[in-house]
């Protein structure tokens, strides 16, 4: 009996809406629980005048999302050349298949010079020393063997997400300005969720294309990563927040991951309280003595995590833990066996 010959997945439908005047949403799939990622297609001009689209993110490399954008091309796309593919920041279903993209569409990569080099450089490293940084990072949370284990075997798990990142790319930066069809785009950087994460901001018609820094339904991820064990992206990404809080109040925000929404500044607040309390939680939690980051991670986030999950949330436990360091709240100091402790100060 011979074992049947493996199938490609099948391309969804299209679910392309209309969000704006000359700007449509593209859901693409995502293999996580976190399932989905919404991509804009911005109607734009070639220098000539004639008709061409704005691409920005990419969603995961695999083959159903490349599946989705041949789709895309045949059925929605008119014919127009692609004249930029941005990305708002380093993170595989943002850039995953950006080097495709480019190369399928003869287009140049638009995106902030630190997460370009950062997923540049992850997605070439093929060295032992990620691995043995993560041994380290994780073994000093205080993780049970099998949870360390599993979190420690998987190696440069970025480089098999973005397979390639194009070689070359043009610089955006904050406060740059960049004309997309009818529109002019503002970009405004932060960090917290990613070092350089773009955001593009239409002051004349009020749309933010907000990437992954607010979203409708979920608070983004703002955690520690192996790289920068001391880092406090917690202080960033709440400045990030109060510079988008300036933004008008009638602004339509279309996030990553949800559905459009308006309530910018509502939703702003409401992100900003959650973090306080998680603050607030933690340095009661630290005061009844010390306590290790896996600890506090359980407390945090009170289910059953996975190994995906679990990287996240001790990865964002560990930015309040370094944020209230930062402030004198808590206090830091190493176990014998080389396990974070942390104690109300």
């Amino acid at each position: 009996m011979t074992n049947p010959a493996p199938t490609t997945p099948q391309p969804p439908a299209l679910q392309i809406t209309q969000v704006a005047p000359g700007l449509h949403g593209l859901r693409l799939p995502l293999p996580f629980q976190l399932n989905h990622i919404n991509v804009w297609l911005l109607e734009d001009r070639m220098p000539d005048g004639s008709p061409a689209w704005t691409l920005i993110d990419t969603g995961v490399a695999s083959s159903l999302t490349r599946g989705i954008w041949e789709q895309v091309a045949g059925e929605f796309l008119q014919g127009w050349p692609v004249r930029q593919v941005i990305v708002t920041h380093f993170h595989p279903d943002h850039i995953g298949l950006a080097d495709w993209l480019c190369r399928r569409f003869d287009a140049p990569l638009r995106m902030t010079r630190t997460e370009w080099l950062l997923a540049r450089m992850l997605s070439l490293d093929s060295s032992d020393e990620i691995a043995e940084a993560g041994r380290r990072f994780y073994g000093a949370m205080g993780l049970d063997d099998e949870m360390l284990a599993a979190l420690t075997v998987r190696g440069n798990a970025y480089a098999r997400g973005v397979p390639m990142v194009p070689a070359t790319f043009d610089r955006l930066a904050d406060g740059v300005t960049l004309r997309i069809g009818d529109r002019e785009w503002t970009i405004i950087t932060s960090g917290g969720h990613s070092p350089e994460h773009a955001c593009l901001y239409s002051a004349d018609d009020g749309v933010l294309i907000a990437g992954d820094m607010v979203l409708p339904r979920i608070s983004p991820n703002v955690s520690v990563w192996p790289a920068e064990p001391f880092a406090d992206p917690l202080a960033e990404f709440l400045g990030g927040l109060a510079r988008l809080r300036t933004l008008r109040a009638d602004t339509l925000v279309l996030p990553s991951h949800g559905s459009p929404f308006s309530g910018l500044q509502g939703r702003i607040d409401e992100l900003t309280h959650h973090h306080a309390e998680r603050l607030n939680e933690a340095v009661g939690f630290c005061g009844e003595g010390p306590r290790t980051i896996a600890e506090i991670t359980r407390m945090m986030f009170n289910r059953a995590l996975d190994t995906h999950q679990m990287s996240f949330a001790a990865g964002e436990a560990l930015a309040h833990l370094n944020h209230l360091e930062r402030q004198g709240r808590l206090v830091r100091q190493r176990r014998e066996d080389g396990v974070w402790l942390f104690s109300r100060s």
